[in-house]
């Protein structure tokens, strides 16, 4: 054997076996979305698209989602690692399902306030949760508004209500026809699809829950106590990348939906630019998250909703605030530093 030969298969075996530890240093990471691709997944799509999350030795699979509920069961059923859903639908699998083995953990807050709304149309003439009272509301059952109205109910003195439910895509075709008086869902969907529907925004009411009384947090990042037990630094690695991202995405909206517009090319780039600014606007960086600090959530407050979603969910046992949120994997706050002044 001639030594070029044995050099050269020497540095092939070196390579094959530099490629195999490099591999093996990454970890695989399985993430759920809320909903399906829109405005606001370009928060993780867009590290994927710039690489962030392969610069912190993590290979992240982003897949689109049906709703809140989806994503917390998905996690605890093990087919994803890690997912993006309202705190109160964590909240309510925790204390509906107290013997679960596997029970998904929020670790960053993104949404830090909720961004449910009472939608209705001006000729309606609702104009305050007041006007409410008595009237014929609809939203899916599984809807977070609808789960958490009993809050923005007790908070507004509304009684007599009834609801009608239906699919997400009839929801506000029903409001425009008049089937129903008002709506529940977040503001920048439905708001943005009623206009898809031919309404003016300047036709529509919008009644925010923060806005009257209900302090819930909104959506946050949850990760599997599997994956918390077993790997810790990939969650932390995670979460330094969104930020990252995150940073970039608030910073350009209009440039973080070409991530999006390139896992479902048929998205409306102008509509969902928007969509993202109003979620950016209304519950990423709002007057609360600018108070706490992105990713971060406040004590007193997490107790205080714990306590209304364990009253308005009924649910079998109460919500334990210390089971549902774990902040020991979020970057130092000088890294959380991303929203505007």
């Amino acid at each position: 054997m001639s030594k070029r030969f044995f050099l050269k298969t020497a540095a092939s075996l070196a390579a094959v076996s530099f490629l195999g530890l490099a591999q093996a240093q990454t970890t695989p990471i399985k993430f759920q979305l809320d909903w399906r691709f829109e405005g606001p997944s370009a928060l993780f799509l867009t590290p994927v698209a710039k690489g962030y999350f392969k610069d912190a030795k993590l290979d992240v699979t982003v897949d689109a989602g049906n709703g809140s509920g989806g994503a917390v069961t998905r996690v605890a059923s093990g087919a994803y690692d890690m997912g993006f859903a309202d705190l109160a639908a964590v909240m309510e699998f925790h204390a509906n399902n107290p013997d679960a083995p596997n029970k998904p953990v929020a670790v960053m807050m993104v949404y830090n306030d909720t961004p449910a709304s009472v939608m209705a149309l001006k000729k309606s003439g609702i104009k305050t949760p007041a006007d409410l009272n008595g009237k014929k509301m609809g939203a899916p059952v599984f809807d977070a508004g609808r789960r958490a109205f009993p809050i923005f109910a007790k908070a507004n003195a509304i009684s007599g209500v009834s609801w009608t439910a239906m699919d997400p895509p009839l929801r506000e075709t029903m409001l425009v026809r008049g089937d129903i008086d008002a709506i529940t869902g977040f503001t920048f969907t439905s708001l943005l699809n009623l206009e898809a529907r031919g309404v003016k925004a300047t036709d529509v009411v919008v009644l925010p829950y923060p806005a009257f009384g209900v302090k819930l947090y909104g959506n946050a990042i949850i990760a599997s106590p599997k994956l918390i037990k077993d790997n810790p630094q990939a969650i932390k690695a995670f979460l330094t990348a969104f930020t990252k991202g995150a940073k970039d995405v608030i910073a350009n909206p209009g440039a973080a939906i070409n991530d999006v517009k390139a896992r479902d090319g048929i998205v409306n780039v102008a509509l969902e630019t928007r969509r993202l600014q109003l979620a950016i606007d209304t519950v990423i960086n709002s007057s609360n998250a600018r108070a706490e600090g992105f990713g971060q959530v406040n004590g007193p407050r997490l107790a205080l909703m714990a306590s209304q979603v364990s009253d308005a969910f009924n649910t079998k046992t109460r919500v334990n605030p210390d089971a549902v949120w774990n902040g020991s994997f979020l970057p130092p706050k000088a890294a959380l530093d991303v929203l505007p002044k």
